[in-house]
């Protein structure tokens, strides 16, 4: 029992660990050779445990055989000098040795292993943010709190099931969030799961005072009334309970005294709110955004269509794609956004990731008002930045960009490398800075951001499209892939339609790399026209 004790003792504390896990899913594997380790440890503790418990298992044996034949007869059993002898050392010494065997801690190196591995442990601001992921996937691709349970994702390689504690949990963050509807989602799944008989810690009042309390919240005052008095039959002690019960009781009462004295043609009106549903959201084409995310609203109509093609792409005679000239297919007409295929090796690729892994940071977005780069909960990515000059494989890549697109890269930003975490996005936003932000890149001196370049260093298993709302299209992500569009028109004017986002991962690991070019250094490379929409 001591050693369960100390066990708890060294969770509870806040860990030290640095926060974001859960913005990048290729540092989250990291966490899973460290559970591994953990494991092995456990399993090394167990091992001496049983050891230790085998030797006084057969101490016990050996002393209850003797000790039976001894009490049958005690006087004649110490009449004999040998027992007599192997008694008193047995008192005086043995039962010593065993005392100190009992009391042997076997669990330090265990307790000293997690001890260290804790530093490395996800936080509170980790759990949180997984959990809300959950929400924000559930809502993004509109699936409902079973599926989700169930784990009856697509593309899944690895089945899991919610318990009825991880469902409370995630209405739990929710309900600390004042997001009442999700809080009665899920809330309501885990009284399912509980009903169906499953075995939890988690009681039936527990999830109805939560579920009761957050239908209430929503305006729904009849069905929280119902929730409430079936806890009450339940527990029906419970102090907020019954307050609560009586509180209700005194609403409906006061709404049907007002609705008898209203006029006829106002009689089936309601004093209560009708059921808001999900919250009122900060982001205007959130749902043109969501369902490109699905792969539904995609405006590419049959005649446009006809107007993409693809092509084998020379760089403008350039040498080094004569012989082998790039695949290029049309992925949009307006604004133009091309893919090229292929473009990076798998070999490349794994030299960017490596270089990229050991710097990851949490991604930022730089404030329209100060100009600090600061965290934001509508990009969930870590990031990292490497330089031409670092690595041969960089500046090769860098130099294949040039080629292609015939722009300099000499006023580029370096290349951004960036791991999506748990349900990973970026919400709908421009790459160019807007006449608001005149200030965007005045330390960089190189203008604004003229073209995005973006290649795609792995395939997505569900999820992780890049759209365009404004004018309804979707990408999906292909390793060896890259797609190329112009920020500004040549006037230097933005291009409001190539406003686009990240979609949540729905399931798997999502890398890309990414480059932003600069004006400066363009002006032969793409003249200025004077129309300021061309």
């Amino acid at each position: 029992m001591i050693w369960c004790i100390l066990i708890v003792g060294i969770l509870l504390p806040q860990s030290l660990a640095h926060p974001g896990f859960f913005t990048s899913i290729g540092q989250m594997t990291d966490l899973i050779h460290t559970e591994k380790d953990l494991v092995t440890s456990l399993k090394d503790y167990i091992k001496a445990e049983e050891d230790k418990l085998e030797q006084i298992k057969k101490w016990a044996e050996k002393l209850d055989r003797l000790t039976s034949t001894a009490t049958k007869d005690p006087e004649g059993f110490v009449g004999h000098p040998v027992n007599a002898f192997k008694l008193m050392k047995r008192l005086n010494t043995e039962w010593s040795e065993l005392e100190n065997l009992v009391l042997k801690d076997m669990s330090d190196g265990f307790i000293s292993n997690l001890t260290i591995q804790r530093q490395y442990f996800p936080n509170d601001e980790d759990q949180v943010g997984a959990a809300k992921a959950l929400l924000r996937l559930q809502d993004t691709y509109n699936l409902d709190t079973d599926t989700i349970s169930k784990g009856n994702l697509p593309g899944v390689k690895h089945k899991s099931f919610l318990t009825v504690e991880d469902c409370f949990e995630l209405g739990k963050v929710a309900y600390t969030e004042a997001d009442y509807y999700h809080t009665e989602l899920w809330m309501e799944q885990a009284l399912r799961q509980l009903d169906e008989g499953e075995v939890s810690t988690i009681d039936k009042v527990s999830v109805l005072d939560y579920l009761s309390y957050a239908v209430y919240q929503q305006g729904d005052l009849d069905k929280a009334l119902l929730l409430t008095k079936k806890l009450l039959e339940l527990d029906p002690e419970h102090q907020r309970a019954n307050g609560n019960l009586k509180y209700f009781e005194y609403i409906m009462a006061k709404e049907k005294d007002v609705n008898k004295s209203a006029s006829d043609d106002q009689s089936d009106q309601k004093t209560t709110l009708k059921k808001k549903g999900a919250a009122v959201d900060y982001l205007p084409e959130r749902q043109k955004y969501e369902m490109l995310c699905r792969g539904e609203g995609i405006k590419m109509t049959p005649r446009r269509q006809k107007k993409l093609f693809c092509r084998y792409h020379d760089g403008n005679r350039n040498p080094k794609f004569i012989l082998a000239p790039a695949k290029q297919e049309d992925e949009w007409d307006k604004p133009r956004i091309i893919r090229f295929h292929d473009i990076i090796s798998d070999a490349e690729i794994e030299i960017v990731k490596d270089l990229a892994k050991p710097r990851l940071r949490r991604a930022t977005i730089s404030n329209p008002i100060t100009g600090d780069l600061e965290t934001v909960h509508y990009r969930i990515s870590k990031s990292a930045w490497l330089s031409g000059y670092e690595n041969p494989v960089v500046s090769r890549i860098n130099m294949r960009i040039q080629d292609l697109t015939g722009l300099d890269v000499s006023t580029a930003e370096e290349l951004q490398v960036a791991n999506y975490g748990v349900g990973g996005q970026y919400e709908p936003h421009f790459d160019f800075a807007r006449k608001d932000e005149p200030d965007a890149f005045k330390e960089l001196g190189t203008g604004n951001r003229i073209a995005t370049w973006l290649f795609y260093m792995s395939d997505v298993s569900a999820g992780g499209a890049t759209v365009f709302p404004e004018v309804g299209a979707s990408v999906w992500p292909k390793k060896g892939t890259a797609v190329f569009w112009y920020n500004l028109f040549a006037s230097g004017e933005g291009d409001y339609s190539t406003r686009h986002a990240a979609c949540p991962v729905l399931v798997g690991n999502k890398w890309v790399s990414n480059k932003w070019l600069h004006e400066r250094g363009q002006e032969f490379r793409r003249p200025c026209t004077l129309s300021e929409l061309e």
